[in-house]
């Protein structure tokens, strides 16, 4: 992708998914957050009762799915972030449990690590995970303000970060990227910003703010950056997707255009009953003069994203959005 100014830095393309709430199966409960390695797409599910991570891919073939709701040994709890690194291994983080499990690719378990605590090594609330430059982990460390680097095998490498609203500062951050030159991108939560880092640790920029602009961020979950610089950043609380140049300036905003997805239509040809209760629905009605916020506006139109909690790009230069309230991914290509 060579260096681009227009205006539409992403185009609506499919969406995948579908409610499931149970612990086997095709369909997503609660997404979170989101992985890609070799064309596969690992989806981690926040459900109470039916956490696990469902791997499928872009044609919507459902490969399988591991992880169960729970407190031991590949159990998650308050799963909130997940990795995938080139060698194969899956890393997800609890933010009850305070650890990192490591699992393979093909699902099977190989360990945890982390500790409650503020002491260099510990984590408490660990909100996002993602692979270093160097191919360590690095950890949001949401209730201390900091990011943690460590080892795969969870041994402590170095920190950054201190609660405050100042450059470099942190307010609850949330999920975390890296970029081509090893920059990590953090979703600096209370403080609606996205902050760029060196791999030391350093601030490099920043990103969105909390401003009523249309550039603005409210409660950012999640920052991506492709290979050009451009950041794309799922913007919780307003609903929104905000795209960025590698300057700061604000060039893009995605509302959402969902569809019905492979698995929806499926589902709709095999109980008639329902497709023509949904034939006769109005999905984008409108709406009454006191539904006047984002997250109003959403709940009542079913193409708009509804809780967006992550966004990844894939080797393909696609976009994915998570809407952890409808349950789905929306698939946009950059151009």
């Amino acid at each position: 992708m060579t260096n681009k100014t227009i205006a539409e830095r992403a185009v609506y393309d499919k969406t995948i998914g579908i409610v499931n709430n149970n612990p086997l199966g095709r369909g997503f409960a609660h997404p979170i957050d989101l992985a890609y390695r070799n064309g596969e797409l690992f989806v981690l599910n926040k459900h109470p009762v039916f956490a696990r991570v469902g791997v499928c891919n872009y044609r919507e073939d459902y490969l399988r799915e591991f992880g169960t709701y729970g407190h031991g040994d590949g159990q998650f709890w308050l799963p909130t972030g997940i990795a995938a690194s080139d060698d194969g291994h899956i890393f997800v983080c609890d933010e009850f449990h305070n650890n990192v499990s490591v699992f393979k690719v093909s699902g099977e378990f190989v360990t945890n690590w982390g500790r409650k605590g503020s002491e260099s090594g510990q984590i408490d609330g660990p909100s996002g995970v993602a692979i270093s430059q160097d191919k360590n982990i690095l950890v949001v460390d949401q209730n201390n303000h900091r990011i943690q680097e460590f080892t795969v095998e969870g041994a402590y490498v170095r920190s950054w970060g201190e609660f405050g609203t100042g450059p470099g500062q942190l307010n609850q951050p949330w999920g975390i990227t890296t970029g081509k030159d090893g920059s990590v991108y953090v979703a600096d939560w209370g403080n609606d910003r996205v902050q760029q880092f060196d791999t030391q640790g350093t601030i490099i920029g920043s990103f969105g703010g909390p401003t009523e602009d249309e550039g603005g961020l409210h409660r950012p979950s999640k920052p991506a950056v492709d290979e050009d610089g451009y950041v794309y950043v799922s913007d919780w609380g307003n609903e929104s997707v905000k795209i960025y140049a590698p300057d700061g300036r604000y060039i893009q905003g995605l509302r959402g255009e969902a569809t019905l997805s492979k698995w929806a239509n499926e589902f709709l040809d095999a109980n008639p009953d329902e497709s023509i209760q949904r034939d006769i629905s109005n999905l984008m009605p409108d709406l009454p003069d006191h539904f006047n916020t984002p997250y109003l506006i959403s709940t009542q139109i079913e193409s708009y994203f509804w809780g967006p909690s992550s966004v990844i790009i894939d080797k393909t230069h696609r976009l994915y959005v998570v809407e952890s309230s409808r349950h789905r991914i929306q698939v946009f290509n950059l151009v």
